[in-house]
């Protein structure tokens, strides 16, 4: 029917299935790679949580030749301090639902990139050697907490589509495992993280978009956010 967004990392339309509208996602991904994001989405939708779920082709299969198609899932996004808050509980509900899952094949967490160079988008080595200091610094802080799935960019509100009775979280784009805390950088700090916890998570929020982002304009920015060591 038409597009609605467009980049690098993706085509995404709007279709008619069936006479139901639709959304149809075309990636240059791996198929382990969408695999593992269909199935995640298929476990959260069987836990009550609200996902664009895939719609099979007339074999069974979740994805052909890098195309997704998913459920259209209707709402607004948050606009007020009290939809927020209902983000952070709903992020919540992921990641207790999703400790302990496996690393989504080619990515790497904040961690794991203390030691690691490259992990899908990421790649360290086209940083500034100071920066990457900044970012690990950063990190660090998290060595030794927990992981989970974490969406990835949920204070992005076009990422998340409210009602009066539900929270649905689509773009799964950037989940991958990490630390939850990641997730929580909300606006308002909606999240009610505690004054320390919400600076360690800030930074390496920051470090984080700046690695995955480099070398837009927006990266520059997150990264002059990440505090010298």
């Amino acid at each position: 029917m038409e597009r609605l967004t467009g980049g690098v990392a993706n085509d995404v339309w709007s279709v008619r299935v069936h006479g139901q509208i639709a959304v149809a996602r075309l990636a240059r991904r791996t198929d382990a790679d969408l695999a593992s994001e269909t199935g995640l989405i298929q476990y959260l939708d069987s836990q009550g949580m609200h996902v664009p779920v895939p719609i099979p082709t007339t074999d069974g299969r979740l994805f052909l030749d890098g195309l997704v198609v998913m459920k259209y899932i209707e709402g607004g996004p948050p606009e007020t301090q009290s939809d927020w808050h209902r983000v952070a509980d709903t992020l919540r509900e992921l990641h207790r639902l999703t400790r302990g899952w496996p690393q989504r094949p080619g990515w790497r967490s904040s961690t794991d990139l203390l030691h690691a160079e490259t992990g899908t988008r990421i790649n360290l080595a086209a940083m500034p050697p100071e920066g990457v200091i900044r970012c690990r610094a950063a990190w660090a802080r998290f060595v030794g907490r927990q992981t989970c799935i974490v969406h990835g960019n949920p204070n992005s509100p076009a990422n998340v589509r409210m009602t009066a009775d539900r929270v649905a979280l689509i773009d799964w784009d950037e989940s991958h495992v990490d630390i939850p805390d990641l997730d929580l950088v909300l606006p308002g700090n909606a999240a009610g993280l505690d004054e320390s916890a919400h600076d360690i998570a800030a930074q390496a929020s920051a470090a984080w978009e700046a690695a995955v982002c480099w070398q837009d304009e927006y990266a520059v920015k997150r990264l002059a956010e990440v505090r010298p060591v």
